[in-house]
This record gives structure tokens, sequence and C-alpha cells, in this order.
């Protein structure tokens, strides 16, 4: 990722050669405060330096994407009980803080996004632990990826699969049996090969799990035990469990944003790239996509 245009917002801290072993690696310090430690430092200071109100009012938004769970809802009460002397201005002027704040928290995850997305597709190495705790942001204003511990490598032929998967589910309107087909060449084999099914499995799995919201699941694992009592999976191809998770780690941050994320949605355009550079543009017509000349 050192070449591309990603170098410029992201930074990944350099290996130290000669203090690495087979068992352990050990990389640059990156100066900077987590990703998460500065949204609560930064929602605290709207809320008058209470900085357990801001932890608590972050816990409880991430839980739901109802209307009274909203991030906005939630600080509106703190807000309008803390001080009965809060005059309109005042109460603006912490509308558009937190709207700021807001914004670029949600800037930041969209670039960590597309910069996983390009390590997924183009280099096919990326951090599969990309959890809050290792996003940072640091002191220069760059966002720092750190532990690269859970370092996973896709070879030639899986980030193609993928790719294919991932452009499929993208989609506006996604075809099931077009999806369904991408996830069979990846790997995925369910007992009944029920094409909805196995459709619903690859959304779960790698863009987003509204659908299971709306059904009334609380929890994706509960989605899919649904999912699986339907059909259940027989074999899961191992390069696909990292991705997905890496997928579910960046839905839990949207979800502490009052963001519904869909990872498809933002990693179509290197999935598509990918395809692509394996010099198969016809293939782009399969995935109902305008000629590799056009792009």
């Amino acid at each position: 990722m050192s070449k591309s245009s990603f170098a410029e917002k992201v930074k990944i801290p350099e290996p130290i050669l000669n203090l690495c072993s087979k068992n352990v690696l050990v990389m640059e310090y990156l100066s900077g405060k987590k990703l998460a430690v500065s949204i609560e430092e930064k929602l605290a200071a709207i809320l008058g330096g209470d900085i357990s109100a801001a932890i608590k009012v972050l816990k409880a938004t991430q839980q739901s994407l109802d209307e009274e769970s909203s991030l906005f809802f939630r600080v509106n009460v703190i807000i309008e009980e803390s001080r009965a002397d809060n005059t309109r201005y005042q109460k603006g002027l912490k509308a558009f803080q937190l709207l700021s704040m807001t914004r670029d928290a949600r800037n930041k995850l969209s670039l960590l996004l597309d910069a996983t997305g390009h390590q997924i597709f183009h280099d096919g190495i990326y951090n599969g632990d990309c959890h809050p705790g290792n996003i940072l942001v640091l002191d220069d204003g760059l966002l720092g990826l750190i532990d690269y511990g859970q370092t996973r490598r896709l070879s030639h032929h899986d980030r193609l699969a993928l790719a294919r998967v991932v452009s499929s589910l993208g989609k506006r309107l996604p075809d099931a049996q077009e999806v369904a087909d991408a996830m069979r060449k990846f790997g995925f084999r369910s007992r009944d090969d029920n094409v909805e099914i196995i459709a619903k499995n690859a959304s779960l799995y790698f863009n987003s799990d509204i659908e299971g919201k709306r059904m009334g699941f609380a929890t994706p694992q509960k989605y899919l035990q649904y999912l699986n009592s339907k059909d259940p999976m027989l074999h899961v191809p191992d390069p696909a469990v990292f991705v997905a998770r890496t997928s579910f780690l960046f839905r839990g941050l949207g979800a502490l944003l009052q963001q519904q994320i869909h990872t498809s949605s933002h990693w179509r355009k290197h999935a598509i790239l990918a395809v692509a550079k394996n010099g198969k543009a016809h293939q782009l017509y399969n995935l109902g996509l305008t000629p590799i000349s056009n792009y």
C-alpha cells in the first residue's frame, strides 16, 4: 500500500526486521490516539468534559439504529438535562460540534474501508484484526493501522473469487442467482444449495446485517443461526473467514457513529479493478458492469 494514493493518508508501521523472528513481529512506534478514544474525547468536550457520559452515550448508541438510540437524540437529552440555562445559541453550537465530529469520524471510517479494500483486492495482504483499538488518529492527522500479528494473505484465485462476490453484492439491486453463483465459485457449499439463502449468507458475511435486524434478530449470530436452520452451510472457505470478520468489525465502528455500513458498496470498486487487472474484461459484462475500457 506504500505505493498507492492511500500512503498520503494512512500510515502502516514499518517492521524492524532485525528484531523480528518467525514467532515475533516488531514494528515501529506510531504516536497517536486510538480512534475510539479520539471520538470519546471529542464527544466529552461537547458534553462539558464529562468523559463517562460520552462513553455511556456511545455504548448505548452502538446497540441500536432506532431513532431513540441515536447519538444526536441521546446527546440532546443530556444537554437538556444537564443545564437549564443552556441558551438556544449554546444548544445550536453543540449540535454543530456534534455534526462536525460525526462527519469527521465517518470520513475516517470511509478512508479506512477504502484502504482495507485496496489491501484485500490489490495487495492480497491485510490486517485480519482491524478492531477499534488497532486504529489510531496520529499526531500528524493521518490514520495509523497497527498490530499486524493477524496479517492475512489471499491467493490470486481467492482474491478474484472474493472480488466477484463483492462486485455482485455491491450492486444497487443485487441478483441472488449471480451472488450465489459467485459464492459457489469461491468454495461455499450448503446442504440444499438454496440460492436465496446462499445469497443472504453472502450479504451477512461481506456486506451488511441490516436484513437480520429488520427481521428482529438482535445480533448477526442469531440471524446466522436462522439462515443455517433453513439451509446449513457445509463448507466455508478459510480465506472468507477473516475477510468477513473484517467486514463485521467495520460495521461495529459504523454503529458507533450511527451509520449502517455496507462493506461491499465501499469495496466494489476495488473488487472490479481486481477482476479487470486479471485481464478478463469480458467477465465484467457477466457482473452487469460496463467494459473495462470505460474505467
